[in-house]
């Protein structure tokens, strides 16, 4: 997937794929949950990054390819480091800029305009109008600890849109424990 492959190097490879390496040539590759990934491809990823070079599957030819990385995840990396399950040199490597950001139940000052990003973005993607909220929505939606982050409340709003009937947002349109919260 991020270096890509030749046409035959492998049973199914019928033609020529660029990876994402490749496609990303002159821009940006965002590469999400990085602490997941095995210490093989961790090494790779490294040769990728100092050489400014990649070979795909197969293929015997060095791909130039100038690629800045976002890389995200939900763990300490300092502690697989410790582990061993991730690899220190490709840690110093990606650390050029650190972005900590701390999860949605540590940030409650962001949840109502998040809240209110999703709510009217599902409002159109559902054709929907939607311009009132039952007010115990907000206060249930403070309480809660979302353990999924911003994706759990990404998808408990498109859920609650989804169940809207009228012109007002109901707080039974939420999963069951959020609406607990409101009681």
């Amino acid at each position: 997937e991020l270096f890509g492959h030749e046409a035959g190097s492998f049973t199914g490879a019928d033609k020529l794929h660029k990876g994402l390496f490749e496609t990303a040539n002159g821009g940006i590759l965002f590469l999400d949950e990085i602490s997941s990934m095995s210490l093989d491809m961790q090494a790779k990823l490294l040769r990728a990054l100092e050489e400014k070079k990649i070979r795909r599957v197969g293929g015997n030819q060095e791909i130039d390819v100038d690629v800045q990385i976002v890389a995200a995840t939900n763990h300490e990396i300092e502690e697989l480091i410790t582990k061993g399950e991730f690899r220190m040199d490709l840690f110093y490597r990606l650390n050029v800029i650190r972005i900590e950001l701390p999860p949605l139940r540590e940030r409650i000052e962001d949840l109502k305009e998040l809240f209110a990003f999703f709510i009217k973005k599902y409002s159109l993607e559902q054709g929907k109008n939607i311009p009132y909220i039952e007010p115990q929505i907000l206060t249930a939606i403070s309480k809660y600890s979302w353990p999924g982050n911003i994706r759990e409340l990404r998808n408990a709003c498109e859920r609650a849109v989804i169940f809207c009937m009228g012109d007002t947002l109901q707080l039974s349109s939420f999963p069951r424990e959020i609406v607990e919260l409101a009681e």
